[in-house]
């Protein structure tokens, strides 16, 4: 074993160790869409497995969105010869993008939640309790700088998440890997790489206008993006402006001095007095 694959196993253990991720009796599916991020997910994965002193199984499920020219044996026969345990799913999601997203617009979104949909009803089906994807860290830097750009709220992709629909867990075992050092481990193993053809051809992604940004920005200064990643946990609640987060960690100064006109009170609907404040509330 080399040392590039005992530094990407470390992490991946610590990863799992921090957040919960792996559990003892785990069936974890690995979506492997057939890119370098998820062969090495699967690969470190099975590494862990077998040096993991609690027994869990996982298996790789591959969707075939029926994109043109996708090379349906390649997967069958990888996993095949390197005796992974996998299951194969036919969905043309690829012709319903193509119908639904305005000439322009960028395939990722609707595509990505319809992937994310079948996912999740073979994970239910298939007895899995945990579904695994393979974003990194560079992937959690360029969420948080996009919902922080585009979509005014300061979140990145979290490395343990339940679903809304409470059926299924999504684990993130590669969050403290860089796209860098995957790239180096997938040419070093030579997975069989598909490229995608849909969404990876579009320019104008607000993504690739990200991951453009943070490259420009780490050529002058290469701690830039192991310092954005480092402020997801370096968090100063008192320093940020979200009323309901300060409440609920009873976030209060001890310089702070309360408004003319308000009770002393920690939270407001304690106060029986209307403070000053709603003097100037838009009507």
């Amino acid at each position: 074993m080399d040392r590039l694959e005992k530094r990407l196993l470390a992490e991946v253990a610590r990863a799992s160790y921090d957040f919960r991720l792996i559990e003892p009796g785990d069936r974890v599916m690995v979506a492997v869409s057939g890119g370098k991020d998820s062969h090495a997910l699967l690969y470190l994965l099975r590494q862990i497995q077998r040096r993991a002193p609690f027994q869990f199984s996982l298996f790789a499920l591959n969707v075939d969105q029926g994109h043109p020219g996708f090379p349906d044996r390649t997967l069958p026969e990888y996993f095949e010869r390197e005796g992974y345990e996998y299951k194969i799913i036919t969905e043309d999601t690829y012709s319903v993008v193509k119908e639904k997203v305005p000439e322009g617009k960028t395939f990722c979104s609707l595509c990505s939640r319809l992937r994310r949909g079948i996912l999740y009803t073979q994970a239910a089906l298939l007895g899995a309790t945990k579904i695994a994807l393979g974003h990194h860290r560079d992937d959690v830097i360029e969420t948080l700088m996009l919902n922080l750009l585009y979509s005014g709220q300061l979140k990145a992709m979290p490395a343990r998440l339940r679903s809304d629909d409470g059926r299924n867990v999504v684990i993130r075992p590669m969050v403290y890997l860089s796209e860098e050092e995957l790239t180096e481990f997938a040419a070093l193993k030579q997975f069989p790489i598909i490229p995608c053809d849909l969404c990876g051809s579009q320019e104008n992604l607000q993504r690739k206008q990200i991951k453009n940004l943070l490259n420009d920005l780490n050529a002058k200064n290469p701690k830039v993006r192991a310092n954005v990643f480092a402020a997801l946990g370096n968090v100063r609640p008192s320093h940020l402006f979200d009323v309901a987060l300060r409440a609920s960690l009873g976030v209060v100064e001890a310089d702070e001095t309360p408004e003319i006109g308000a009770p002393a009170a920690t939270t407001r609907e304690s106060a029986p007095v209307v403070p000053l404040s709603a003097l100037y509330r838009t009507r």
